[in-house]
């Protein structure tokens, strides 16, 4: 399945976070949403990318917006996660892979001349609307978070500093 375009509709679910309470991204309309697809907790660059992510949370909200991180991992793996590194975002687990296959993320990849399945680092900027701004394929974690800030200032209009 392909990325979902800019200007479509963010499709809708919901799944559980760290502390197994089920989440739908419904519930965040009317807010910015930063919707971060990424391969397993721990791992250097997933970890990179939720504590830049984290570090930037004082400024998403104060421009009404939610970080919201989503990976294959399980629920007791994000809590663990979550304290490990004193993360300030949401992460949710797609241990079935549902939502990770509804945004295109769940793609076939190579390594070592190795197919297998596995997500594809991808970042969504979803408006208030809920429909999709900004989509970032093949995420390179370095510099991301503040690249992903920066289109919330230009599109929100509410530069937090």
């Amino acid at each position: 399945m392909d990325l979902i375009a800019v200007g479509e509709t963010a499709p809708p679910f919901c799944l559980p976070d760290s502390w197994h309470s089920e989440v739908c991204i419904e519930a965040f309309r009317g807010r910015w949403v930063i919707l971060y697809f990424y391969p397993k907790d721990n791992t250097t660059g997933c970890t990179l990318e939720a504590q830049t992510f984290s570090a930037e949370m004082s400024d998403f909200r104060g421009m009404n917006t939610i970080v919201i991180g989503i990976s294959p991992d399980s629920c007791e793996s994000h809590e663990k996660f979550m304290k490990k590194h004193s993360l300030d975002l949401i992460l949710l687990s797609d241990e079935t892979h549902v939502v990770l296959e509804k945004y295109g993320v769940w793609q076939k990849k190579k390594l070592y001349g190795r197919e297998y399945f596995g997500v594809d680092r991808t970042t969504y900027l979803i408006n208030p609307e809920g429909v999709i701004v900004e989509v970032w394929p093949k995420v390179k974690v370095k510099g991301h978070a503040e690249e992903v800030k920066a289109k919330v200032v230009s599109l929100a209009g509410n530069n937090p500093e």
